[in-house]
């Protein structure tokens, strides 16, 4: 088996394939300057942001409390699976590619020229998403100040955060990283006690949210419908697409793999970290919130109504319910780190996925250029500038940006795990067809080849009717960001295949190797200095080191 296994197509499409391994590393590629702390931490915080901590308040209304913690759970199995599906492929071949690389690689160039502009197109909008909501964090305090203002500040932060290298960003992360994990644990044992009568009111809540008419289930568009269960069932179905929104971005940790050291032992751990962040982190979270804010608060932030100055986190609403004073305030700063955090690991994603789209012949060679310390400084300039996107806010209310936002970085995120199952299914079937046994990989996803597939349809129903809403009534804004990701997918996709004429690559002509050889050449020799280096530690300074 060989690099000759690969289709003429594909050859003449992936003649860049080995020039990562020809470039001098110092020079003109990213640097594996990501550590297993890092990697640690960013897996599990590092994708924690406005989706869990502000878009939860809309689920709510529209869910209820059980459809919310139903509509997160689902969601959350399908973002394990996704990410379980990624980490068995990355850790086998954790490459500078970023995503694209494995469909291209394992199915076809084609699909992975779409998957790598839709990828890329995300996370073009993703920061300034994420931006326009610190704005209406910082509207909580005053709307007397413009959110422009605010904004264009963060923008200015988080560019300056990403040109100051991998090791930088790999530092800020962890640090962010961590305060959020402080933050979500602090804010979900404050739920439970404010829910047990902890609270100045002395008021045992109980799951009194959770009868009518707060609950259990929400209600949504009933005026429209003109039928109670089906109208509790669009309620629930809602619930998904916010869900989908909150867990996007949780692929942070396979898109770091390029610069990650000790790959192959640090990503498996990192795809299993996610356990604790889904079912601990979200889950944990909703379920407070769905305790202690009832669903019929109009101090919710809802994405496309709100009105400024609405608490932008249902948790600042349950506190001020009780009376709880000054708390909102921390409480808000809080997610105002959220928020720039977010920020800037989609700006760090949005930068290497264009970096390996150009490595791959697949964007302008212009956008692989790195300074000294491997950063790809021209993506990250590039990048940086689509996030003046968020002064739209200056146009529209700044909830009705958000609503945009939700709409399309769901669409793009929906498309990006469908993609990824199917390039863990021909993964898989490469596999099987060359006699390689998944015993041997370095990491094997949990319910397969079954869980790819569940993620593929499972996903793909939910972003087919994640905009029904858009027709009660019909609203041009909301369908075009609700819909546009797919038509765009599929011309990408059949585009290049009419262009460059690839077909899928048979499964046992799929290229297993190239690459490999000289990952695991590497993985040895940083195996071989981490021992020297720990060998020559004090008995103190490997403890501090472990923890």
């Amino acid at each position: 088996m060989s690099s000759s296994h690969l289709s003429t197509a594909e050859h003449v499409e992936e003649k860049s394939y080995h020039a990562e391994v020809l470039q001098d590393p110092l020079e003109d590629t990213l640097h594996r300057g990501l550590k297993a702390r890092h990697m640690s931490m960013i897996a599990i915080g590092g994708a924690v942001g406005t989706g869990l901590i502000m878009s939860s308040g809309t689920a709510l209304v529209r869910g209820g409390p059980l459809g919310l913690c139903l509509g997160f759970l689902f969601v959350g199995l399908i973002c394990f699976l996704t990410l379980a599906a990624l980490g068995e492929m990355a850790a086998y071949l954790p490459h500078k590619r970023g995503l694209a690389g494995y469909a291209t690689r394992f199915a076809d160039p084609a699909l992975g020229f779409a998957l790598g502009w839709i990828y890329l197109l995300k996370y073009l909008v993703a920061p300034a998403s994420q931006i326009n909501s610190a704005g209406i964090v910082m509207q909580y305090w005053t709307v007397s100040v413009p959110i422009e203002v605010w904004t264009a500040s963060y923008i200015i932060l988080v560019v300056i955060m990403n040109l100051l290298g991998v090791r930088v960003f790999g530092e800020v992360e962890f640090w962010m990283s961590g305060l959020k994990i402080i933050s979500l644990m602090s804010l979900i044992f404050l739920g439970i006690v404010i829910d047990l009568g902890g609270n100045p009111k002395h008021d045992r809540i109980g799951f009194r949210y959770w009868q009518h008419p707060n609950g259990p289930m929400g209600s949504y568009l009933a005026s429209e419908v003109h039928n109670e269960s089906l109208s509790i069932f669009l309620g629930f179905w809602s619930t998904l697409t916010t869900a989908l929104f909150a867990y996007i971005g949780s692929e942070l940790v396979a898109v770091t793999a390029g610069e990650a050291q000790n790959p192959r032992e640090t990503i498996p751990r990192a795809v299993k970290a996610t356990f604790l962040r889904i079912f601990v982190f979200y889950i944990g979270s909703v379920f407070a919130i769905s305790l202690i804010v009832p669903s019929t608060s109009n101090e919710l932030f809802v994405a496309n109504s709100s009105h400024a100055g609405a608490a932008a986190s249902p948790f600042i609403v349950g506190i001020s319910l009780v009376g709880i004073k000054v708390l909102n305030h921390v409480l808000n700063a809080m997610i105002l780190l959220f928020t720039i955090s977010s920020a800037n690991s989609d700006l760090y994603i949005g930068s290497r996925t264009l970096y390996g789209l150009a490595v791959e012949g697949k964007a302008p060679s212009i956008f692989t250029k790195v300074d000294k310390r491997g950063l790809p400084w021209v993506a990250v300039l590039v990048v940086s500038i689509f996030t003046t996107l968020t002064f739209l806010n200056v146009k529209s209310s700044s909830a009705t940006v958000f609503a945009y936002g939700v709409n399309l970085l769901s669409a793009f995120g929906a498309i990006t795990w469908m993609t990824i199952a199917y390039s863990h299914i021909r993964f898989m079937q490469a596999l099987k067809a060359q006699g390689v046994s998944r015993n041997s990989l370095p990491y094997r996803a949990p319910c397969q080849p079954f869980g790819s597939w569940f993620v593929l349809i499972s996903t793909g129903i939910i972003l087919f009717f994640k905009g029904f809403d858009t027709f009660f009534p019909f609203t041009s804004g909301l369908f075009i960001t609700s819909y546009l990701p797919i038509p765009l997918f599929f011309a990408f996709w059949i585009g290049y295949k009419l262009r460059f004429r690839t077909r899928l690559i048979p499964a046992s002509k799929v290229d297993l190797i190239t690459g490999k050889k000289e990952i695991d050449e590497e993985e040895e020799r940083f195996v071989l200095l981490e021992k020297a280096r720990r060998a020559k530690m004090s008995r103190w300074r490997r403890l501090a080191d472990i923890l």
